[in-house]
């Protein structure tokens, strides 16, 4: 680099100004991180001014944030009450589910094919340590979204993988179920009956597995919210 004097003289990397922060895209983080933790459960309210103090941070760039967010479905302006963190309704619910079924049953398919032996490893023990964890919900819930992560890493695809997120953030928004009705038992089977084909390098079984998977944690989530939500009374002479 030149020196004022007109001499050269090296510059340290470790020397150099560190690049500009990007305060929305930090906002974003930390806001869709609440979100999928549950610190910021779906339904509340919030606004500009709460969030900025909350991660202290100004409103510009919880501006940015929120418009992201809206944009992905995670944050929702309601009538009369502004913006909320989104609750989804019984036909999101089904259209995610709809779409979780396709994108990780093409993520087996592909794990089958490109998985490293350590990666079917590093899920066969985290499926290997379920049933200890069958009585505590939330550390169920965690290995759960571990095993999901690694087998959307392991099907090595970036386009994949950043649908999967997106559809993985939104599943946040609903509660884990994991521990109800004996539904940690049926996971723990699905589990292996994925896992197995993994093993075996079998993509069609893969798919088939994951797929049946999605399918009954559907059932499951769509009978919990008949249970707790209700549903709308059929119309006279409806099928």
């Amino acid at each position: 680099m030149f020196h004022p004097g007109g001499a050269l003289r090296y510059i340290h990397p470790m020397d150099l100004p560190p690049p500009p922060r990007d305060l929305g895209q930090e906002a974003y983080g930390r806001i869709r991180a609440a979100i999928r933790e549950g610190a910021l459960a779906p339904g509340i309210r919030l606004t500009e001014t709460d969030l900025a103090a909350r991660f202290g941070v100004s409103r510009t760039p919880v501006r940015q944030a929120i418009a992201r967010l809206e944009a992905e479905g995670l944050l929702t302006h309601e009538a009369r009450r502004g913006l909320t963190v989104t609750q989804p309704d019984h036909q999101q619910v089904v259209e995610l589910y709809v779409m979780r079924e396709v994108l990780e049953g093409a993520a087996a398919r592909l794990a089958a094919q490109h998985a490293s032996p350590t990666e079917i490893g590093a899920m066969a023990e985290l499926v290997a340590g379920e049933p200890a964890l069958f009585d505590d919900a939330r550390a169920l819930a965690e290995t759960n979204q571990r095993l999901h992560g690694l087998l959307y890493l392991a099907a090595h695809n970036r386009y994949l993988l950043r649908s999967l997120e997106q559809i993985s953030a939104t599943m946040a928004l609903l509660p884990s179920l994991l521990t109800v009705a004996g539904r940690a038992e049926q996971a723990h089977a699905e589990h292996l009956a994925i896992l197995a084909a993994l093993r075996a390098r079998d993509g069609d079984a893969a798919e088939a597995a994951s797929r049946a998977h999605a399918q009954a944690a559907q059932r499951h989530r769509l009978a919990w919210l008949v249970r707790t939500v209700g549903v709308p009374f059929a119309a006279p002479g409806a099928d």
